[in-house]
């Protein structure tokens, strides 16, 4: 039995998934957190939502990179649950530190295993200074890295692609999009953080990869998207080294102010990362991409007026 159960980013998509799975559970985590909930809320957004309504929650309204808010906004929690960003972890760990919270569990990123400096070399950074503080201060860690993320027309990942799909002629696609990615649904990653945090004995201490339920090449997904939306996809191909050299002609054009170098690379870099670990502690179990993308394009069609909300896509 703890005390303070505290909570960044619960207002995002991943967030609210992870609520309702304590809100699914809440006679559980009231056991477990006698102290209550304490949700860190960005001090311009959040102040509206309806958020955990089955219980009694403290809301503190701040900034993530402010030192004097993390410190009073941890102070008496136990364990603290960081969805919001890997790009806070350094703050919110030297306060989670400084206010002898006894068990942190952060959401970061896969990109951590990219192979070009700029992409991987700033996560690997924060990992280490997590890493390193937790280990100081005797902090019971658990970093949980998702692939990406989709399931949501707001999710800024297969989002754009469907949007491409849709309103473009033809889809300009790098080396073919013959490169495989292993893309995760939202609500799949809200049921991973709420099996990680009930099950201390097994998780605490210990990271996990949380990837989709299959590997897909990145032509095919854009054909999955194209079938949903009664689209035949034709494909331009712009080989890597013009796509690339690309990237460096705008680069200079613009006085380097703007560069897509690492992007260019990136597009190209196949994203595909085993998950057994989180499967054999915790009973991870996600969907696969085919199974799951149909609500997402249903969801971008209702939003662009194409069909009506009561109405279901056709399988």
């Amino acid at each position: 039995m703890y005390e303070i159960l505290a909570i960044t980013g619960i207002t995002g998509k991943t967030g609210q998934a992870f609520a309702y799975n304590l809100e699914k559970h809440a006679d559980t985590i009231k056991a477990m957190f006698p102290g209550g909930i304490r949700l860190l809320l960005h001090k311009e957004r959040g102040r509206d939502a309806d958020i955990l309504p089955s219980f009694e929650v403290e809301r503190m309204y701040g900034d993530l990179e402010d030192e004097l808010f993390l410190s009073e906004a941890l102070l008496g929690v136990d364990t603290i649950v960081h969805i919001a960003g890997i790009h806070w972890s350094r703050q919110l760990t030297t306060a989670a530190a400084g206010n002898f919270v006894r068990r942190m569990i952060a959401v970061h990123t896969t990109g951590i295993y990219s192979k070009y400096k700029e992409a991987g070399e700033e996560y690997r950074n924060i990992d280490d200074f997590v890493y390193m503080m937790c280990r100081s201060k005797n902090i019971i860690l658990s970093i949980l890295r998702p692939t990406m993320i989709y399931g949501t027309i707001n999710d800024r990942n297969v989002a754009t692609f469907i949007k491409m799909v849709d309103k473009l002629p033809v889809m300009p696609v790098v080396n073919n999009a013959l490169y495989e990615l292993q893309p995760v649904h939202f609500e799949d990653l809200g049921r991973a953080y709420y099996d990680v945090l009930i099950n201390e004995s097994i998780t605490g201490g210990h990271d996990y990869i949380l990837s989709g339920g299959e590997e897909i090449m990145l032509r095919d997904m854009l054909i999955e998207m194209g079938a949903y939306l009664s689209k035949k996809m034709r494909f331009v191909n712009v080989p890597f080294p013009i796509a690339y050299g690309g990237a460096w002609l705008l680069y200079l054009l613009s006085a380097m102010k703007i560069d897509l170098r690492e992007k260019v690379q990136r597009l190209c870099e196949p994203r595909v990362y085993p998950h057994e670990e989180a499967s054999r502690d915790f009973g991870y179990s996600p969907r696969t991409f085919r199974s799951a993308i149909g609500d997402e394009v249903r969801e971008y069609m209702e939003a662009t007026g194409r069909i009506r909300k009561d109405r279901k896509m056709e399988e």
